[in-house]
């Protein structure tokens, strides 16, 4: 492709140097630049691309999108306004638009993201459709599975993928849309034609600077879906709810509590920890192809636990009655999909129960306690992982959303770990951050258990449960290696238990299996 063909679809403020050339790679990693390639030098969080503009040079860059000129360089050199959303253009360009020859769904929450996400794709693949699906585990389409380094790829990535879904013929493509990527524009020149904003709550204020920003960026997602587009909105969470008059786009409303919206819960049963429900269709809608669903009631079986999994549920039978989908084959989807790791999952159901849960910021915290509220069992004993370097008023605001539940819960000890060994240097514990969750537990009269590292905090938990109890391993990166550790350890201390039949649920694990990665600095 010519570089004046390509750069057609960015707004150029300014140029220096400028001459065609053929351009056969986009780059934003200096690392990644050829021969022939237009580097675009696009600013993080933490790194600025410009800096590394004359590696790109040496690599062989024929030219550069910038923000500012750089001094010294003689290739040609475009200025534009805000080179991220350049190069989400560019990419889109540069592969021909791939997102318009596919539905493309986009999802965002603080809690919930990847468990819809998956089970808007269950139930899409029981429509016999070809799926994409784009996340925090992994990016899969066809028989390709790549595990994620971001929960939404960065733009030319993501354009990328696209492309390569295109050549697989697939036509549904599910994402996960993180606040980052809408801050940071990865999504930009994505033609969604579903979008949906389940809940948001306190999460990633470091980042983005204080919670109305957070939301402002959750939000962008639903208030710029065109008219011809589709808004899902939990109308239980008021932050969803008050999108719903903020967006040109066809708005799909659900809820479990409220019951004014498109689609009602009604008949929850929870008490086994998975949930059975009615769903009513109070009000028709459009479908994608221009279909009305109709006024009606149907039954859902879930086959995954949580009360949080129903809130999931509805928003993906929402999203996939809109794509088209039958009632009969939402609810075969929904019945048939086991859940995704690390999400209120049971992976040890005997005697007593044992469930894994990332367990990664108050709302996430609170909803998972107060599934467990609505559970039958005898005593619950939580070993929860802190979240390292996540800062005092993160820690604190988790610990208070813990604390909220202990009379519910009836909870007298929490066995905590610092997972030293589990968790990268950045990830580690500070001093203040332990001191914050312990002032909150002090504050309730919870005890805290200490542990250094997380296999001494599990094996504790395991030496306190009785027939009846339930443990919950609760955290996100220091409790990632749990489910591998505790099952090892429940086998190895039980002689009457099948250790090939303990350790099944790790069969198909994505993350906390291998450890390679966890070398301290020194």
């Amino acid at each position: 492709m010519r570089l004046s063909e390509l750069l057609e679809s960015i707004s150029i403020v300014d140029s220096k140097n400028h001459e065609d050339a053929p351009i056969s790679k986009i780059a934003y990693h200096s690392n990644e630049v050829e021969e022939d390639s237009l580097f675009v030098c696009i600013k993080g969080y933490q790194t600025d691309g410009h800096q590394y503009a004359e590696d790109a040079v040496k690599h062989g860059a024929a030219a550069l999108v910038v923000e500012h000129f750089i001094p010294g360089i003689t290739i040609p050199q475009f200025l534009v306004e805000n080179s991220r959303e350049a190069l989400a253009a560019l990419g889109d360009h540069f592969y021909n638009h791939p997102s318009k020859d596919f539905t493309v769904i986009g999802i965002t929450a603080t809690n919930g993201k990847t468990s819809t996400s998956f089970m808007t794709n269950a139930i899409l693949e029981e429509n016999n459709w070809r799926t994409g699906l784009i996340g925090t585990v992994m990016v899969k389409y066809g028989k390709t599975l790549v595990p994620s380094v971001l929960t939404t790829p960065e733009s030319l990535d993501l354009h990328g993928y696209f492309a390569k879904m295109r050549d697989e013929q697939i036509s549904h493509v599910t994402m996960e849309v993180s606040s980052s990527a809408l801050d940071l524009s990865r999504v930009g020149s994505v033609d969604f034609d579903i979008v949906a904003l389940n809940n948001i709550s306190r999460e990633h204020i470091d980042l983005h600077g204080s919670f109305e920003e957070y939301y402002n960026a959750k939000a962008s997602l639903i208030r710029e879906a065109g008219a011809e587009q589709f808004a899902v909105l939990n109308l239980d969470d008021d932050h969803s709810a008050s999108l719903v008059n903020e967006t040109e786009s066809s708005v799909v409303t659900y809820g479990i509590k409220n019951d004014t919206g498109h689609l009602y819960c009604s008949d929850l049963d929870i008490g086994s920890g998975r949930g059975s429900f009615r769903v009513e269709i109070k009000k028709p809608f459009k479908t994608i192809s221009g279909t009305t669903v109709g006024k009606t009631s149907f039954t859902v079986e879930l086959s995954v636990a949580g009360y949080h999994s129903v809130y999931n549920a509805m928003a993906a039978i929402t999203i996939g009655l809109i794509s088209g989908v039958d009632i009969e084959t939402v609810r075969s989807g929904i019945r048939n999909f086991s859940g995704v790791e690390r999400r209120f999952q049971f992976i040890y159901e005997n005697d007593f129960k044992i469930v894994d849960d990332h367990f990664a910021n108050a709302g996430n915290i609170e909803v998972t306690l107060e599934t467990l509220t609505k559970m039958d069992y005898k005593n619950l004993h939580i070993v929860y992982a802190i979240r390292g370097n996540r800062g005092v008023t993160t820690n604190r605001e988790n610990a208070e959303a813990l604390a909220k539940w202990v009379p519910a819960l009836g909870l007298k000890k929490v066995i905590v770990s610092l997972s030293e060994s589990h968790v990268i240097d950045k990830d580690d514990v500070l001093p203040e951050e332990l001191a914050a969750f312990e002032e909150e537990m002090e504050k309730v009269g919870v005890e805290v258990e200490l542990h250094k590292e997380m296999p001494d905090a599990l094996q504790s938990s395991l030496n306190q449960v009785e027939a009846g109890d339930v443990i919950l391993i609760g955290g996100a990166q220091g409790m990632d290696f749990g489910a591998k550790y505790i099952l090892n350890q429940l086998a190895d201390m039980r002689s009457d238990l099948d250790k090939e039949k303990v350790l099944r649920p790790l069969a198909h694990r994505v993350a906390g299996i291998d450890e390679s990665f966890l070398t301290k600095d020194q």
